[in-house]
């Protein structure tokens, strides 16, 4: 027997890849239970496989820095409860990490990708349902966006819950308004200028020196430091929450086009966001 449920939560984290460098995504996670029925006639209750996965994804993904621990583009070191790493991309790209250890994520695989989180995480849940239930899968899938979206990262430093960890990101769309007419084409154009970016804020900012950026900042969590390529960076004067992006597209639409409303909405991940107008 089989039990299922259909885009139980979603996701928000950033990921190593050797190609595109810092990647922040979003993801809805679905799982299917095998198992034999219990005396209540169940696999297992809805309750308990809802709570159990939910705060595990919670806990241990989201809002996390995932690391494929076996790719020959990392070098990670451990000192206490603190995690340094460097990662040299295909294109040359140097990203280097200091932060705790519960910002990130080590991932037993060579590479980032749904199928490989996903088995990784059955693995660390084997343990967590009862024992009739015989199998989990888990799948991850990205949202359906019918339009213009961009995946970006950033840390928010005043944040007191996960968004302080300075590596984690989203998948977002955004939306935008010229006099109550969408235009698709500015949509398209930031969704390009922002594709795999990283949003910096600039009171964060320690120095630059050839072609990097160095980041640092101290949160509830610990101290925190990333070194990225500028030009994978996006510098805002403001820190980076939904609020302050949504307001900066729209002021900076509203430069370009004086003479036209500005809406913009921007979202964060899946189904939520901020409006802002200029």
């Amino acid at each position: 027997m089989q039990l299922f449920v259909e885009q139980l939560t979603n996701v928000d984290f950033s990921y190593l890849d050797a190609k595109r460098g810092l990647v922040g995504e979003t993801w809805w996670a679905s799982a299917v239970l095998d198992g034999a029925l219990d005396e209540q006639g169940m696999v297992c209750d809805f309750g308990i496989v809802k709570k159990t996965l939910r705060n595990w994804l919670d806990d241990e993904l989201d809002h996390r820095l995932l690391v494929p621990v076996n790719s020959p583009a990392l070098t990670l070191k451990h000192s206490g409860d603190i995690i340094e790493l460097s990662w040299n991309g295909d294109n040359g790209d140097l990203l280097e990490m200091r932060a705790p250890r519960q910002a990130v994520a080590l991932v037993d695989a060579e590479q980032i990708t749904a199928k490989s989180v996903a088995h990784w995480c059955r693995e660390q849940l084997r343990s967590h349902f009862p024992v009739n239930v015989e199998q989990l899968t888990l799948s991850f899938v990205a949202e359906t966006i019918d339009g213009a979206s961009y995946h970006y990262s950033h840390g928010l430093k005043k944040h007191n819950g996960n968004c302080q960890r300075i590596a984690h990101g989203h998948r977002s769309r955004i939306q935008i308004w010229l006099d109550d007419e969408r235009s698709s084409a500015l949509e398209q154009q930031w969704a390009e200028r922002w594709a795999d970016i990283y949003l910096g804020s600039k009171e964060d900012l320690i120095s630059e020196q050839d072609g990097q950026l160095l980041f640092r900042y101290s949160a509830q969590q610990g101290e925190f430091e990333l070194s990225l390529p500028a030009s994978r960076n996006y510098m805002m004067n403001t820190d980076t929450t939904v609020e302050f992006i949504a307001r900066h597209l729209a002021d900076t639409i509203k430069q370009q086009h004086p003479d036209s409303r500005v809406k913009v909405r921007a979202f964060e991940g899946v189904n939520k966001g901020a409006i802002a107008n200029a």
